[in-house]
């Protein structure tokens, strides 16, 4: 195997022996530090996808690398058939980090999702006292919280969802951004619905942020109706959008928070589903569970990954830097027909291509950008994401505003 050939050697790999779900960028990643990445052929490159904000701490962060490394060489997995050393002491860190009485340690983000599903639906009916098997969750249109049957259940992406029915029924749909149309579901159903769910910003979308307020009036309409407001928290929360999580933004406290992504700073699966007593403890043994979640090596991880984010001061990071580089997209918006907005909060931000999201524009920009240097990926066919790694510097933030106006200045679409 020539050293020429070593990308396309992976990736016919990849083509031949893998199922074809992804549509990845043609480059072969092997190392990161930081906010960089390097691929087989030793060619460096600014991550701003940061796996989606899965490594907000950056790659390969050396405290979250002691940890993994001190905690593998000791004890991985136990099961929950065993307490072990580790788990007691993340679920106090986590717990009184995010001010919640107790946590639900689970693996995926999706994993997190189903999780919060159930125990809102086991609450309506024990606590609330909905009828059996007539709750309802009202959930957002273009909203993306995971995979599973369950969850593409109400989805309208139809590249999520065509060919995978019967699908499972309990769930309303509503336009995100809008809270005419929440209290209106409100107002006729409220005996019935057990929970909102909601992204505070639409990350998979292509970052769709809500008005001002949004947030904070969807939370007291459900207060109102005894309803659960339930934040997906996955790809905005630990400080990716400048707060801790993103309902902060608006001094919103969820009934149910669900986290996963960074809370390992991307080493290692883990997720987290947080609420109060009240909620929590309709759960008894034998009633949910992960044979990984919670596990020794998880928590030892994760407790390194939330030292990090209060250490460096991520969030204040994330709000500092995200500000000036939409300050940088918008002087470049001004000098070309090319992108037509920016938006996002934090250093969760999108640009608008203009072209239709049929088109390759995008895309190929994208391909430009891998060339110069920086690694992002399309959504939705004319958005392009960007979001770097926390750990980022004012002056690589600048120097990334050059590439992508370089990359734009001399694109030909």
């Amino acid at each position: 195997m020539q050293t020429i050939n070593r990308s396309s050697y992976f990736i016919e790999l990849e083509e031949k022996h893998g199922a074809h779900n992804y549509h990845p960028l043609p480059v072969v990643l092997e190392s990161g530090e930081g906010v960089f990445v390097w691929d087989v052929e030793g060619k460096k490159y600014y991550d701003f996808l940061s796996a989606y904000s899965a490594v907000n701490q950056g790659h390969s962060h050396p405290k979250i690398v002691e940890a993994l490394v001190n905690q593998a060489s000791k004890l991985a997995l136990t099961s929950r058939a065993f307490h072990n050393s580790k788990l007691g002491e993340y679920e106090k860190k986590i717990t009184e980090l995010f001010g919640f009485d107790k946590v639900l340690p689970m693996n995926s983000g999706a994993e997190a999702v189903e999780t919060a599903v159930k125990l809102a639906r086991k609450w309506s009916y024990e606590v609330k006292g909905i009828p059996e098997n007539a709750a309802k969750i009202i959930v957002c249109e273009n909203n993306f919280h995971g995979r599973t049957t369950t969850i593409v259940s109400f989805s309208n992406d139809p590249d999520a969802s065509n060919n995978y029915g019967p699908f499972t029924p309990g769930f309303v749909k509503i336009p995100y951004n809008d809270l005419d149309a929440l209290e209106k579901i409100l107002e006729s159903d409220a005996k019935n619905i057990a929970a909102f769910l909601v992204e505070p910003i639409q990350g998979e979308a292509g970052v769709y942020v809500p008005d001002a307020g949004y947030l904070k009036s969807a939370s007291e309409l459900c207060k109102k109706h005894n309803v659960l407001f339930i934040a997906d928290e996955v790809q905005t929360g630990i400080a990716r959008t400048g707060k801790l999580i993103a309902c902060h933004h608006e001094n919103v406290q969820p009934d149910i928070l669900i986290l996963g992504k960074a809370l390992s700073g991307g080493m290692y699966p883990v997720s987290a589903v947080l609420a109060n007593n009240e909620i929590m403890n309709v759960i008894h043994p034998g009633q949910h569970g992960s044979t990984f979640g919670g596990n020794p090596l998880a928590c030892a991880v994760a407790m390194a990954a939330l030292d990090v984010v209060e250490e460096e001061n991520l969030s204040e990071r994330a709000e500092e830097l995200g500000q000036l580089f939409r300050n940088e997209i918008e002087k470049i918006i001004e000098k070309t027909d090319l992108i037509t907005g920016v938006r996002g909060k934090g250093l969760l931000n999108a640009i608008l291509i203009n072209d239709t999201p049929e088109s390759s524009t995008a895309w190929n920009l994208c391909l430009k950008l891998k060339e110069n240097g920086l690694l992002a990926k399309p959504t939705h066919g004319n958005i392009i994401r960007l979001a770097p790694p926390l750990v980022i510097t004012e002056e690589q933030i600048l120097h990334c505003a050059r590439i992508i106006e370089e990359t734009i200045t001399d694109f030909k679409k």
